[in-house]
């Protein structure tokens, strides 16, 4: 369970003075701790979904503090994303979601881009925690344009 997993590497970061990385196992453990006391429940996808969140939200900070120069803070953010990153299953590339996408589209029969709905529905089921919605969205308009 990820939750025990967490707990090791917090003490083993603990005794190894690595603050960085402290700090990003700290927040997934207190992620796991508000999930298991929130109404939607705990369960691996809710888990999962979580992380890919935090790991959202620290590269779009690293982002803002990069554009105000803050270069400092950035690289704080994508240490702590870099961590999070490692709890979750590794990502899919863009050619397997082309391919996915590809399977995705005849399945629903999509062919212009008015069928994007439908082929966002399926997909972001599908690819939940393998691919970013961003990357999904960008790959579904460009094939449906075709």
């Amino acid at each position: 369970m990820l939750e025990e997993t967490i707990n090791s590497e917090i003490k083993v970061a603990m005794l190894a003075k690595d603050a960085a990385k402290l700090e990003s196992l700290r927040a997934i453990k207190s992620t796991i701790i508000l999930l298991k006391t929130s109404a939607e429940g705990y369960s691996d996808e809710t888990e999962q979904k979580a992380l890919l969140k935090m790991v959202k939200q620290r590269k779009e900070t690293a982002e803002v503090y990069t554009q105000q120069n803050r270069l400092d803070l950035a690289e704080v953010e994508i240490l702590q994303a870099s961590v999070i990153e490692a709890y979750l299953p590794k990502q899919m590339n863009e050619e397997d979601i082309r391919a996915e996408v590809s399977k995705i589209i005849s399945s629903v029969g999509a062919t212009s881009p008015a069928d994007m709905g439908k082929v966002m529905g399926v997909a972001s089921k599908q690819l939940a925690g393998k691919a970013d919605g961003r990357v999904i969205s960008t790959i579904v308009k460009e094939m449906l344009s075709k």
